[in-house]
């Protein structure tokens, strides 16, 4: 249930809005729908938050930086709203629990509390199958809600709930439809994406989803994350290796290089499992790309299991490696653990990981430099254009005309650890 209060009459035509985003793909692709109801509803986006009549605040509680973000950000809108009173502020996300009267009573300026992943009474919708209805190149799609593994350190599940699939037939029906107006990649989304399916009740896999999408006339590229190291099936690998518009690309949080440490984590894998799991991807496609998510200083974690961790990302050498110190989430298991690392050593950690992640990247990147690859055209910035490779990797390069949405073809001339740079293929 939502703490609903009175809340902008809507279908007058005359409301802006806006909404601030923090957070994981999932609230992105979130805000997207939201963005679409609120204009089938009569407002329109303002320029910012100071001339909006209506202020969604979409959080995120998976760290304490991005919470304290979330609230220095409703501390703000209270100082605007005492100046403009007829404001009306709501907030989402996975700070919204359960326990919507402690929020109203210490956020009371707030006018309206809704969980994740819905849509509000007062914005009179259904949350499936609202279409962006505006120009969009990439597009995310939600397709699993919630999560069901409960690692020690992580709120989601008790923020989102268990999983929940989308009918497939509803998500193939939104990917269609997108590609129809023009969209040219679909990022499938969840919290787990590999659970996708196994509450329906025909029990339809990933593997299913990316097949169906994969012969949607007008589609380019398709991805999809966040995976679990413990449910990427071998069905799965066969499916990313034999379908032409699923990138070959793969986030794969390992979270640590120790196994003590992952059981404390309950991540339900060792790492010869997960290291097993990149040699199959990289069998199976010689050329994917892989990512992975990292935590330094979880409770305990000892030198010793630190330079275990330090030593597999050298190893495996990922394209590129999400760093975060360990930061207790209350409600989690892990929060009731003593916090023993000291913040000076995760700072130290994290400053070794990166060092190590920088050069690694570099080297990746400067086996390009020479080669033609293809990019999809996001924009232009300080005119040079921007777009992705099928990696997922940014490049920048000169060229005349309208590219926006197009595939092209560039030869990559310079490389860093965090973007490419080329010029226009002529036969391109």
């Amino acid at each position: 249930m939502t703490g609903k209060k009175e809340i902008l009459p809507i279908n007058t035509g005359c409301q802006t809005y806006h909404i601030w985003t923090i957070g994981c793909q999932m609230n992105r692709a979130e805000s997207e729908r939201l963005e679409v109801r609120l204009a089938a509803c009569g407002y329109s986006a303002a320029s910012g938050a100071n001339n909006a009549d209506l202020i969604i605040v979409n959080s995120c509680v998976v760290r304490q930086r991005a919470e304290d973000k979330v609230v220095n950000k409703l501390h703000n809108l209270k100082a605007l709203k005492r100046d403009r009173p007829h404001m009306r502020i709501a907030l989402t996300g996975c700070f919204v629990g359960e326990d919507i009267e402690a929020l109203r009573k210490q956020f009371p300026y707030v006018d309206d509390f809704f969980p994740p992943g819905e849509i509000p009474e007062w914005l009179n919708g259904e949350n499936c199958l609202i279409l962006p209805e505006r120009a969009a190149i990439s597009v995310y799609v939600p397709i699993i809600q919630g999560c069901n593994n409960f690692c020690t350190y992580c709120i989601v599940p008790y923020r989102r709930g268990r999983e929940k699939s989308r009918p497939l037939t509803e998500i193939i029906t939104e990917v269609r439809q997108l590609a129809a107006g023009g969209v040219k990649e679909v990022t499938l989304v969840g919290q787990t994406v590999d659970s996708y399916g196994h509450d329906l009740p025909d029990k339809p896999d990933l593997a299913d989803l990316l097949s169906e999408i994969n012969d949607i006339e007008g589609l380019l590229r398709l991805r999809f994350l966040t995976n679990h190291p413990k449910d990427m099936s071998p069905r799965l690998i066969e499916a990313m290796a034999r379908l032409s518009k699923v990138c070959r690309q793969v986030n794969l949080p390992v979270q640590a290089g120790d196994d003590t440490v992952l059981k404390a984590m309950r991540r339900g894998y060792t790492v010869e499992q997960y290291r097993d799991l990149v040699r199959r991807l990289r069998e199976a496609m010689p050329d994917i790309a892989i990512t992975t998510d990292l935590i330094v200083g979880f409770p305990g974690e000892t030198d010793e299991q630190f330079k275990n961790s330090y030593d597999l990302m050298a190893e495996l050498k990922f394209d590129a490696i999400h760093i975060a110190a360990y930061s207790p989430r209350a409600g989690t298991k892990a929060a009731l653990l003593p916090d023993t690392v000291p913040p000076e050593v995760k700072k130290s950690r994290l400053a070794a990981i990166e060092q190590l992640e920088e050069g690694i990247a570099r080297g990746i990147n400067a086996t390009l430099i020479g080669q033609t690859v293809s990019v999809l055209v996001e924009g232009n910035d300080k005119n040079r254009w921007r777009g992705r490779t099928r990696h997922d990797k940014i490049v920048f390069f000169s060229g005349d005309g309208g590219l926006v949405g197009k595939e092209v073809d560039v030869i990559i001339e310079h490389a860093t650890a965090w973007s490419l740079v080329g010029k226009l293929s002529q036969a391109g």
